[in-house]
């Protein structure tokens, strides 16, 4: 009997489906066959394992004054949910705690705070919204146009289940929901928190939020907070501008006065020195001795002072005073914001604010300003209160030290090797990958726990010079590379099998704030340069080259992280305890707060007085699923 063409096409599917994945694995097999002499000629200095208990001791002492440290960790959770004409969002962090006891000679012991339903730390917000609102508020989603805002686009037509599905706004409820719960554990006297965790990567996350607040353009027509008052000072341009910049440490040189840096690294240094200075000093005081770096500085004077950022008398600056309090302003947004969405019970929809005598939503592009600069308050509370941060990611698909790092510390002879670049080519094509292959294939010289040699997370965007120089590197994307010395990244492995030394935990990537006192070393700078704007600019990169290179802060973490693993559970093999706990609690929380929106459907469905209206509410979609539901229960 001939197969009917239904089951002939399942068939091909199977075929296809077993073939593609046969050659996949194939393929990954030889690439990672092709790893394993890598070790030798290249990576053996770059692996470390001799981690001591006692330097780490002595770190903590010297950092946190302390050798028993609190901790939290911190992790979120987010739901969207379609209510009849409404799309109800939710999103909200949670926080595991504890103590560590560190030791001299003995690994740390570490305890963990219970009962995290009555004592656990969470904050949470669940906004509800109707489907027509949530276009206005998502501007990732709006198809309007961006010269006429009157007209509707006719390319992207949305439907009402394309907007929930490829709604953002749960999402970025909880990603400012988790860095604002990391600032008022940071902030808290009371919580007294010296080491912090978080669930996501510190350097892609301060990127990315630079990437979605890069469209100046779109600053007053997508936003709310622009022209919103605080102290009687509406929010202009300037002061999201100014903000966007705004982490500032003067041991590091942060930020560096080079590149789109430049402009506010002047207005930054008028700032603090509060007083009137005229070109040669705005230049001694940024360290710009070069006579075209010093033309760029010229010219951003004269770019600021037509911008309302700097005043001008007889040929001196100062900061215009309107911008003296922009910093102390946005603060007071944030936590004003802050507390409106996930602390306070007030009557109306926590998602507007008000302006004058209207309220105004919150959109996207305004949480991710808010974002921002509640990720610059908790940075600068870490440095202020020598406050340990660390940002863990499980699964990445990072590639900068394959692609970058070690092009650039070959090529500019920092590490002593030759590179096959045919078996380069051939090794995995994501770093996660690329060091578990390593660790696999050489377990008996790779003894676990090991991390990588910490590097700056500004390599994410250094590439070998396109003109091939000695010295000099050029930027990924456009000549741009970021801010260097903010935080430095690491690959680490924790876990291995006691019968089994090759079956060893995921590899994850860890990033972690910089700490002048102890990363700021000879032997762990690294200076580079850059044409950029007409000029030759200088990058000065922290790298700690090799193995033998002192890194304290590195030993302490690693020691820490080691403590923080649990064999046994089968979950954290390898990974971070505290945050799975934290991760735990919220998936708690995420179905109890699933349950009460659930629940509220089924209320007003059951709700005699409101049939009428819930029947036109409803879409097709749901009422077609309510009565094959009830077709199904017969």
């Amino acid at each position: 009997m001939a197969e009917s063409s239904l089951s002939s096409q399942l068939k091909r599917t199977g075929d296809v489906l077993r073939k593609g994945a046969a050659d996949q694995t194939a393929e990954y097999n030889r690439r990672f066959e092709s790893v394993k002499d890598l070790y030798d000629s290249l990576l053996a200095n770059l692996f470390v394992s001799d981690f001591s208990c006692e330097r780490a001791y002595g770190t903590a002492r010297k950092l946190f004054k302390s050798d028993e440290v609190k901790f939290a960790a911190v992790d979120g959770t987010e739901y969207t949910r379609p209510l009849f004409d409404m799309v109800i969002f939710f999103g909200g962090s949670y926080a595991a705690r504890g103590v560590i006891e560190l030791k001299k000679d003995k690994p740390p012991k570490v305890n963990y705070t219970t009962r995290f339903v009555e004592q656990g730390r969470g904050i949470s917000s669940c906004i509800p919204l109707y489907v027509n609102k949530v276009v206005e508020i998502d501007k990732t989603l709006s198809p309007v146009l961006e010269l006429e805002p009157t007209r509707i686009s006719v390319v992207k037509p949305l439907t009402d289940e394309s907007i929930v599905n490829n709604s953002s706004i749960a999402s970025w409820i909880m990603a400012f929901s988790e860095i604002y719960l990391a600032y008022k554990l940071a902030s808290n006297p009371n919580e007294k928190i010296e080491i912090l965790f978080l669930d996501r990567s510190l350097t892609c996350m301060q990127s990315s939020l630079m990437y979605d607040t890069s469209r100046r353009k779109r600053w007053k027509t997508h936003g709310s907070i622009f022209g919103f008052e605080i102290d009687g000072v509406p929010i202009d341009m300037n002061d999201l501008a100014f903000g966007r910049h705004r982490i500032l440490n003067e041991s590091l040189k942060i930020p560096s006065p080079r590149g789109d840096y430049l402009r506010y690294s002047i207005v930054y240094s008028l700032e603090e020195k509060n007083s009137w200075l005229s070109f040669p000093e705005i230049c001694e005081e940024l360290g710009v001795e070069d006579g075209k770096r010093r033309s760029r500085v010229l010219r951003y004077i004269d770019k600021s002072v037509k911008e309302d950022y700097l005043e001008e008398r007889n040929g001196r600056f100062r900061i215009k005073r309107r911008y003296k309090s922009s910093w102390s302003r946005l603060k007071r947004l944030v936590n004003m914001v802050g507390s409106q969405l996930f602390e306070e019970t007030s009557g109306r929809n926590p998602l507007q604010i008000r302006k004058g005598d209207r309220y105004y939503w919150l959109t996207t592009q305004d949480l991710a300003f808010l974002t921002l600069f509640c990720l610059y308050m908790l940075i600068e509370k870490c440095w202020n209160r020598r406050v340990l941060l660390i940002g863990i990611t499980k699964d990445t698909a990072s590639r900068d030290f394959k692609n970058h790092v070690i092009p650039v510390f070959v090529n500019q002879r920092i590490w002593k090797h030759t590179v096959d670049q045919d078996k380069m080519r051939d090794v995995p094509n994501t770093d996660r990958m690329f060091l578990q292959s390593i660790s696999l294939f050489n377990h008996e010289k790779v003894r676990v726990p090991w991390s990588l040699v910490e590097y700056d997370s500004a390599f994410r965007t250094i590439i070998p010079d396109l003109k091939n120089r000695m010295g000099y590197v050029s930027g990924a994307i456009r000549n741009r590379i970021i801010p260097e010395k903010l935080f430095v990244k690491s690959y680490i492995q924790l876990s291995q099998a006691k019968y089994d030394p090759q079956l060893r935990s995921n590899v994850l990537f860890i990033d972690r704030l910089v700490y002048p006192d102890f990363d700021l070393k000879n032997e762990s700078k690294i200076s580079l340069k850059q044409d950029y704007g007409g000029a030759t600019e200088p990058i000065d990169v922290l790298a700690f080259r090799d193995k033998n290179v002192d890194n304290e802060i590195q030993n302490l973490v690693m020691i820490i992280l080691e403590a923080m693993t649990s064999p046994s559970i089968p979950e954290v093999f390898g990974h971070n305890k505290p945050l799975f706990i934290a991760d735990k609690v919220a998936k708690w929380n995420y179905s109890q707060a699933r349950k009460i929106i659930d629940t509220t459907g089924q209320w007003i469905i059951n709700r005699h007085d409101l049939r009428k209206f819930v029947f036109y509410m409803s879409t097709f979609r749901e009422r077609r699923s309510q009565i094959e539901a009830a077709r199904r229960e017969i």
